[in-house]
């Protein structure tokens, strides 16, 4: 029976603007086998605060004890199920791989394709990858950083929302130890040339070819870049390296 009681008001959960749109956490079958089997030997999880694909400023990982080794470190936001990434890991026994994706069933799916694979050096955490850069690495720790086709937000109004910014470009340069590698890839134009002259402006980085770089022949056509090619876009490589911090400039520094 109704009381007279006045409805307590929900708190107002704060969202950050950021990179990607949450969809269905619906797994199948076999997705919710892998989980299961796969997310004890795999996925890293991490504190949060008010939304679950968010990352607690307080937030650590001991990386070394996580993959029970100390080994150069590369990290990816956003690798999907993992078709490139399992490939890459596979090609790089020599360094571990800590992968950032906020879709639970393709997260799902990655692990258990890196199980198939008998890969060892990957782990994956469930999280925002600009949060977990900033809060899970510390500065100059990263030896490259993987940005693959990330969402282009087409629409003016959302370029906000796209993950390769200025402040992002920031992030980054601190991150990424000297000489450290930033690969990226996009197949939309537009996104392509903002990446561009955004990196081109990020003090510490420094385009490695002076434009488009070669494709990296490491990196296997995925069945997402392969539907952009079949659609007629043309896929953009871009490289930059991190400049030796004694020979940044003072702000940089």
């Amino acid at each position: 029976m109704p009381t007279d009681s006045p409805a307590v008001p929900r708190a107002r959960v704060h969202r950050d603007v950021v990179s990607y749109v949450r969809r269905s956490a619906r797994m199948n079958d076999s997705q919710r086998r892998a989980w299961e089997t796969h997310a004890g030997r795999y996925l890293v999880e991490v504190p949060t605060r008010e939304t679950s694909t968010s990352i607690a400023e307080d937030a650590h990982v001991d990386w070394d004890a996580a993959f029970g080794r100390h080994a150069p470190r590369v990290v990816e936001i956003g690798p999907g199920r993992g078709e490139a990434l399992a490939s890459l890991a596979a090609a790089h026994p020599e360094v571990d791989i800590v992968a950032f994706e906020v879709f639970e069933p393709a997260v799902a799916s990655l692990m258990g394709r890196l199980a198939r694979d008998g890969l060892t050096n990957v782990r994956v955490v469930v999280g925002n990858g600009a949060e977990g850069l900033e809060r899970l690495f510390a500065p100059a720790s990263v030896a490259e950083l993987w940005t693959f086709f990330p969402d282009p937000w087409h629409k003016a109004r959302h370029h906000k929302r796209r993950l390769v910014g200025p402040a992002f470009a920031g992030l980054a340069a601190s991150r990424l130890a000297d000489g450290g590698r930033w690969r990226l890839a996009t197949d939309w134009d537009d996104y392509a040339l903002a990446m561009r002259d955004v990196l081109d402006a990020a003090p510490g980085l420094q385009n490695e070819h002076a434009g488009w770089a070669p494709r990296w022949d490491a990196r296997p056509v995925t069945k997402y870049e392969q539907r952009g090619l079949d659609a007629g876009r043309r896929v953009h490589d871009l490289t930059y390296r991190r400049l030796p911090r004694a020979a940044a400039t003072g702000a940089d520094a």
